[in-house]
């Protein structure tokens, strides 16, 4: 265990095993780990931002500010990574009246949206410091926690399968060779995670998906087998530049859209936060007011500039959920590699470059195992599924959340994290007004 003196802990040198949040690893390794957990976040970061519309080197470099502003916030105990929301997608575009996908001439009502569910998701982390993190636990236990991790990844498994399968916004072909290439990167990830040697051990996303790019750029630029890469737009953009930043406008019908969105923000967190303990084998839930408070200040500042909203990042947690490798210091090595590349449009494009069958080959990896860190949650915890209202509440959120089931409720949209969230929520509470009975 590494020292814990004083607001930041005092991490200690480790080189093999399972590297804890206060421990690290030698610079070298911790740099290139670093690099892994960019390239594992770069592809949601940047697609959010492109349904909606917003600039997605905006959103970059807000991504590694955001984590910056996260890591103080939790005095560098709780390792995580901010990256865009997916769950500001749509109200975001009815609040703006956008078409997914296409420039949206309305960025600046959404931003000042974005920042008011910032403030909210705040003032309940004030809250929570202030009363303590039990009510949020009364409010959704193990059993709940587990079945919203389960649905973010549940939820996200289209996404995946689109890009996996040549179908998604950057792999239109819908090949074969899609789906061949997809396959033989969660193939080149588990050989690399299970039996490469060392150091490669510890970065299978990384290496899997650079062997699987090269791979599907021979396939298809030298043999003609599939879309080709499209370097074009790397010639073109610039080494070094500035985003395009905008200035937040407040409506408040704009603001009623979007500003709830902060309940499904705070249930991504506090499951992503009882997935990282459960991989971890510790207790994060002090550090709960303050990941919400981290969390709600990066959104606010990202909003004030032209961002998207931030979110703790569940590929991340994907990402160490495989490498066993939770030391909070790569965070600050991803997030100064962010802000790096927000500045740098040139290798922004250039990751844009990277195939759509090779970030669905990944992101089914990464999905994955963001639904499969629910099982260990509700074993670690004994949640007893001999308990009807256990299993009802599960199997209805796992449903809603594959699914993708979407909700109109006071003009305001629920996808499919937000409905198995409050769904599971309310109907857990609910089966449990009266002592429910053994199956």
């Amino acid at each position: 265990m590494g020292e814990s003196g004083g607001y930041f802990p005092r991490w200690r040198l480790k080189s093999e095993g399972r590297i804890l949040p206060d421990e690290r690893l030698p610079a070298g390794q911790t740099m290139v780990l670093g690099l892994q957990h960019v390239v594992a976040m770069f592809g949601s970061t940047v697609l959010a931002p492109i349904l909606m519309g917003f600039d997605p080197n905006v959103s970059i470099l807000f991504s590694g500010i955001s984590t910056l502003i996260f890591f103080i916030a939790v005095g560098g105990r709780v390792p995580s990574y901010l990256g865009s929301s997916f769950a500001f997608i749509g109200p975001v575009l009815v609040a703006t009246a956008a078409t997914a996908g296409a420039p949206n001439p309305n960025i600046a009502l959404a931003l000042g949206g974005i920042i008011v569910a910032g403030a909210l998701y705040a003032l309940i982390g004030v809250i929570v410091m202030a009363a303590g993190h039990r009510w949020i636990e009364r409010l959704m236990p193990p059993v709940l926690t587990g079945a919203i991790v389960a649905a973010i990844g549940l939820v996200l498994a289209p996404i995946a399968i689109a890009s996996a399968s040549g179908t998604g916004p950057d792999s239109p072909d819908g090949s074969q060779l899609s789906r061949w290439v997809a396959i033989l990167t969660v193939a080149a990830v588990g050989l690399i995670a299970v039996y490469a040697p060392g150091m490669t051990r510890r970065l299978p996303i990384l290496i899997g998906g650079a062997l699987a790019y090269i791979l599907y750029l021979v396939l298809a630029n030298g043999f003609g087998m599939g879309t080709p890469v499209d370097f074009s737009g790397v010639a073109a953009a610039a080494w070094f530049g500035l985003p395009s930043f905008t200035t937040p406008v407040f409506s408040v019908p704009a603001i009623t859209l979007i500003a709830p969105v902060v309940v499904i923000l705070v249930a991504e967190n506090l499951g992503h936060i009882k997935a990282i303990g459960a991989m971890t084998d510790r207790n994060l839930d002090p550090y709960l007011g303050r990941a919400f408070i981290g969390d709600g200040v990066a959104t606010m500042i990202s909003g004030s500039f032209g961002g998207t909203g931030m979110t703790t990042y569940a590929e991340n947690m994907g990402v160490m959920a495989v490498t066993r490798i939770f030391s909070t210091l790569v965070f600050l090595v991803a997030a100064a590699i962010a802000i790096l590349l927000g500045f740098s449009p040139k290798f922004g494009a250039l990751i844009q470059t990277i195939p759509g069958p090779v970030l669905g080959g990944l992101s089914i990896v990464v999905f994955g195992l963001i639904a499969a860190t629910a099982g260990r949650i509700w074993v670690e915890n004994r949640v007893d599924f001999a308990e009807p209202r256990n299993l009802i509440t599960v199997g209805v959120a796992l449903v809603l959340g594959a699914g993708n089931f979407k909700l109109e409720v006071a003009g305001f949209t629920l996808d499919g994290i937000g409905t198995a969230t409050i769904g599971a929520i309310a109907l857990y509470h609910a089966l449990g007004w009266a002592k429910p009975g053994k199956a």
